[in-house]
């Protein structure tokens, strides 16, 4: 995660300068928060936006001396758990993630919607932004983000994603887009099972937040060709971009990638 901050704020009074001013109509005079808070996420457990909110939500239940529960709501790319956020009712006691996939994508390639990703909801923060690495199986004969094209050329070759709509199936359709290289997408019920069916063996590649992958590739089971990012990712600097790799206009087709916290509207 890469969190831009002021100088001179440590992470608990950025948290509770923002539980102070984030919620609309609340006075910190009252009693709030006098019971737990819950923050939805609106995909499967074991994925990014999981691996992101529950430690979040930890240090936010000891700021604010309550229980901060996450409930995973995942499902129709993050439509879901999105919609349930945005029909809670509007008293500080349900918060929630939003990020790319379900704010940015979802309302591009659902015909219908059953949220409106700006009327619906109060935006609370930017949490933070976030890249995507292309990934193989160790075993792979794919070693570079070339082989894999070349590789795509005469073979069948798929990738996996948390679901239609996420940021990793962006990633791919914008791989095989700029490449002109047809490749299949694989929905899964969320990160973790994709993960498993690459490691099985059941796709090809697929593209993942890389602290939802790092274990896997520390352990040498899974090698990381590429980041979808314009430049370096400050934490895998070894890791070339997408352009590095050869793979030119790959970030003009967008690839901002951020999750944020969100509550209802009103």
């Amino acid at each position: 995660m890469n969190v831009s901050r002021k100088p001179g704020l440590t992470r608990r009074n950025m948290l509770a300068a923002s539980a102070a001013v984030a919620m609309p109509g609340i006075s910190v005079a009252t009693t709030w928060p006098a019971r737990p808070i819950r923050w939805i996420v609106p995909y499967a457990a074991g994925g990014p936006g999981d691996a992101f909110s529950r430690p979040v939500a930890l240090q936010l239940s000891e700021v604010l001396k309550q229980p901060v529960v996450v409930e995973n709501l995942g499902g129709a790319g993050g439509n879901v758990g999105s919609k349930r956020i945005a029909l809670a009712e509007p008293d500080g006691y349900t918060i929630g993630l939003a990020s790319t996939g379900s704010h940015s994508i979802n309302p591009v390639i659902y015909p219908k919607m059953p949220f409106d990703p700006i009327r619906d909801f109060t935006p609370l923060t930017l949490a933070c932004r976030y890249a995507n690495q292309l990934i193989v199986r160790n075993d792979s004969p794919v070693r570079s983000v070339a082989d894999l094209i070349e590789y795509a050329k005469s073979h069948p070759t798929s990738y996996g994603s948390a679901g239609i709509g996420a940021s990793n199936h962006l990633s791919g359709e914008i791989l095989s887009n700029v490449a002109k290289v047809p490749m299949l997408h694989v929905p899964y019920r969320g990160n973790a099972p994709a993960l498993a069916g690459l490691l099985s063996g059941d796709i090809t590649f697929m593209f993942d937040m890389p602290t939802n992958a790092q274990s896997l590739v520390n352990a040498g089971r899974v090698r990381q060709l590429a980041v979808t990012t314009a430049q370096r990712w400050p934490y895998l600097p070894h890791v070339p971009t997408m352009a590095e790799a050869g793979v030119q206009g790959y970030t003009d087709a967008g690839t901002d990638l951020w999750f944020a916290v969100v509550a209802p509207a009103r």
